[in-house]
């Protein structure tokens, strides 16, 4: 059994103290944290001081929505690993839909981001999905495919990587794939990860994202190959968050 990974992804909201008032608000509530492994990707702004509150407790890790693959330089704008590790960082979100459209990275930039957070020792959960069009089209695992192929570098393992599928169409929308739809997506995509990586691509966890709430969550991780999710909106609140949480227990 994989340990199951809720990851939130905070995106451009909550300022420091909104950040820190979460995290002490989620080590209240009552669970056995051995059998879930949260991760907060927060601001940059709210890294530090999220990290100084979680100095000590390993309940939650803290992680990073982007990085740069340059160590330090002239890139205006940016933020390196080292940076990201000095606020208490150990996670890190590459190749979201967002980032590669709104900010046209490339599969290859992705590579790039994925490489030097691994090589600092980081893990980075890497992002792959396909847009509403595509879908219509009948080219989602042929999208899937070659992001796979071209965004994981060649030393990914079980420790330092997990997946998140995340149909574009269905990121703040409402709208999910059915389970049939999101459990053909994550087995093709675990058969990929097997025959490229071996063991470490069976024991890889894959996350669901777009849309989970606390409604449809149950039904969306009870899925084969679904080992937890990815979780936008409805990870700003506690109140929200918990009840996706709930449903890995």
């Amino acid at each position: 059994m994989k340990e199951p990974v809720v990851a939130a992804n905070w995106k451009m909201y909550k300022t420091i103290e909104e950040s820190v008032n979460f995290v002490e608000k989620l080590k209240k509530k009552p669970l056995d944290w051995d059998e879930v492994h949260i991760i907060l990707c927060a601001p940059y702004t709210s890294l530090f001081e999220m990290g100084n509150s979680l100095r000590g407790d390993s309940f939650v890790n803290l992680g990073a929505q982007n990085l740069y693959w340059e160590q330090e330089g002239a890139f205006t704008g940016e933020i390196s690993v080292g940076m990201l590790k000095a606020c208490g960082v150990e996670w890190v979100i590459v190749g979201h839909s967002e980032r590669r459209a709104g900010h046209k990275e490339s599969n290859k930039m992705v590579r790039a981001k994925a490489e030097a957070a691994h090589k600092a020792g980081l893990r980075a959960i890497v992002c792959v999905g396909e847009t509403s069009a595509e879908r219509k089209r009948g080219k989602t695992l042929e999208v899937v495919g070659k992001q796979l192929t071209l965004s994981l570098p060649r030393n990914c393992i079980a420790k330092n990587t997990v997946i998140a599928y995340e149909p574009i169409w269905a990121i703040g929308t409402g709208l999910t794939p059915t389970a049939d739809d999101v459990a053909e997506v994550h087995g093709f995509i675990r058969a990929r990860l097997q025959r490229r990586f071996r063991d470490q691509g069976v024991n890889m966890r894959l996350l669901y994202g777009g849309s989970v709430k606390g409604s449809n969550a149950a039904e969306l991780l009870s899925v084969r190959n679904v080992n937890g999710a990815l979780v936008g909106g409805a990870s700003l609140t506690v109140a929200d968050f918990w009840p996706i949480v709930r449903t890995c227990i």
